[in-house]
């Protein structure tokens, strides 16, 4: 390891870009005049409580914009070295780091994903929401199995979350992400929740997880439609499907 990833990854830098980052984003919510839909979001979502928050890769700097200060709530973030920065970011935002992540083609265990939902399992059972990305890495904008599984063993509902700023840099990043800047305006905006039977058989989770990506692409075009924009990771949506129509016509 270099001497300049050494330094970044010593845990006193760290605490110090998560407390600079969590103190930025702060920033940006004070200074940003956000509507949220549907207007009563918060009144039908809290009687779901605790639920999973669903959200895109890319979402992460700016999803917690959306918890209400009463709201407990654990994020699942991954055992990477940038993943610890970005937990104690969290923290210092009021959201409970679960490191872990899944694993896509290599070992769960190694990635930490059996632990995570079992934490996540128990977050929930303590009234605490959990907020977690659906699409796996390096697959931007399909969700995977991993939430749609909690979501059954659980009995909590997910619900698609999409959080936007007019002004913002968008990463040319395979997630796309973004991050929001100061003195603009914003749209929170909430989908509807999606509910999988504890005795859901395979072809009850798939049609669950493919509610949950529509849910999760609907919520992100209207957030960027209420602030003025076109969603920048819609083309990275477009691409994967371009992709596996492809696979299937060579089958």
């Amino acid at each position: 390891m270099g001497l300049v990833k050494r330094i970044t990854r010593s845990r006193a830098v760290q605490e110090t870009l998560g407390l600079l980052v969590a103190s930025y984003l702060k920033f940006v919510h004070r200074t940003n005049r956000f509507v949220m839909e549907p207007a009563d979001a918060y009144d039908r979502i809290g009687l779901e409580m605790p639920v999973i928050a669903a959200m895109w890769h890319g979402q992460h700097f700016m999803i917690h914009f959306a918890k209400r200060p009463q709201d407990r709530a654990a994020s699942l973030v991954s055992r990477s070295g940038d993943g610890e920065f970005n937990a104690i970011a969290l923290r210092h935002l009021g959201v409970r780091a679960i490191r872990g992540s899944g694993a896509r083609g290599r070992d769960i265990r190694k990635k930490g994903g059996v632990q995570a939902m079992r934490a996540m399992m128990r977050a929930l059972s303590d009234g605490e929401m959990v907020v977690m990305t659906a699409d796996i890495p390096k697959i931007a904008r399909v969700c995977g199995e991993g939430i749609v599984t909690l979501a059954q063993i659980s009995g909590r509902p997910i619900v698609p979350v999409a959080v936007v700023t007019s002004r913002r840099i968008d990463f040319d990043s395979w997630d796309k992400a973004s991050i929001g800047l100061p003195f603009g305006r914003g749209a929170i905006v909430l989908g509807e929740p999606t509910l999988v039977p504890r005795d859901a058989d395979p072809q009850a989770l798939e049609a669950a997880r493919e509610a949950v990506e529509r849910e999760l692409d609907a919520v992100h075009e209207r957030a960027y439609a209420l602030v003025g924009s076109r969603d920048p990771g819609a083309r990275a949506r477009k691409s994967h499907a371009n992709a596996a129509l492809a696979r299937g016509s060579h089958a």
